[in-house]
């Protein structure tokens, strides 16, 4: 790995770090905890009181791969967001805390955040 890839993974870490630091997820209020990849994105819901993952969502699902055929990235993050409500909802689960996971609030990530709160969760 090129020292710029360390650097930059580096400081990934170190803002996930501090983020994990205050944002906790609860059985009440549980973590929406996103990853994104160079080709993929990745979703979960996170109760850290007890570690369980409760739902997990991402660009690799058979239902989302469907809708998300030909779309382009920040429209298929959006995408994402909303399907992650819809199974939330199902879960009976209202209101969250947005993890972004140390990546910078702009593009695919801010896309899933606006996609999961037109679905109908609350952060």
């Amino acid at each position: 790995m090129s020292n710029v890839c360390q650097k930059k993974a580096e400081l990934r870490s170190r803002r996930q770090r501090s983020l994990r630091r205050t944002l906790r997820g609860t059985a009440e209020r549980p973590r929406l905890c996103v990853f994104r990849s160079n080709n993929h994105m990745y979703c979960q819901i996170i109760d850290d009181t007890t570690g369980s993952t409760l739902c997990a969502l991402s660009t690799l699902h058979k239902d989302v791969k469907d809708l998300i055929a030909g779309k382009k990235p920040v429209e298929q993050a959006k995408i994402l967001g909303a399907e992650m409500a819809k199974v939330c909802a199902s879960k009976s689960i209202s209101k969250v805390a947005f993890d972004r996971n140390g990546f910078i609030y702009h593009g695919r990530i801010q896309a899933v955040a606006e996609g999961a709160r037109e679905g109908g969760l609350d952060f």
